[in-house]
């Protein structure tokens, strides 16, 4: 799993128990997922399709850092889905997993449009070298 976000908990993000609100872990989630795509795909008109069982697993509180954590399950003609989790770096214990999130790359139309794209690809693999 690659971690691609660090996020802090402030007290704007937690619920009436005083810990992270789902909701808004879930916001940061898509939020880090679609730009993901975004990179991946080269193409800033991705949205979110299919969300696989979200699993709870432990929560978060006031002050601990959140990080996001991504995989690539596989490329489509017109999707990318991915696998997540976020984790409590200050416990160490996993926040939340979803095994499948389905992206879907758009073309200007807002239809599904295909990308051409098989493999992961790294900013350095973009970078032409002199």
């Amino acid at each position: 799993m690659r971690f691609h976000t660090r996020k802090w908990v402030k007290p704007e993000d937690l619920n009436p128990n005083g810990t992270l609100f789902g909701g808004k872990l879930l916001a940061w989630i898509d939020e880090e997922l679609a730009l993901y795509s975004i990179i991946q795909l080269e193409n800033t008109k991705i949205v979110t399709k299919h969300m696989s069982e979200i699993n709870f697993r432990s929560s978060a509180n006031q002050g601990d850092i959140v990080e996001i954590g991504i995989d690539v399950v596989k490329f489509g003609n017109t999707s990318i889905t991915l696998r997540c989790e976020a984790r409590n770096i200050m416990t160490r214990e996993t926040i939340i997993t979803i095994d499948s999130v389905t992206m879907v790359s758009l073309g200007i139309d807002g239809k599904p449009h295909s990308h051409g794209k098989t493999a992961i690809e790294f900013i350095n693999d973009r970078i032409k070298t002199s």
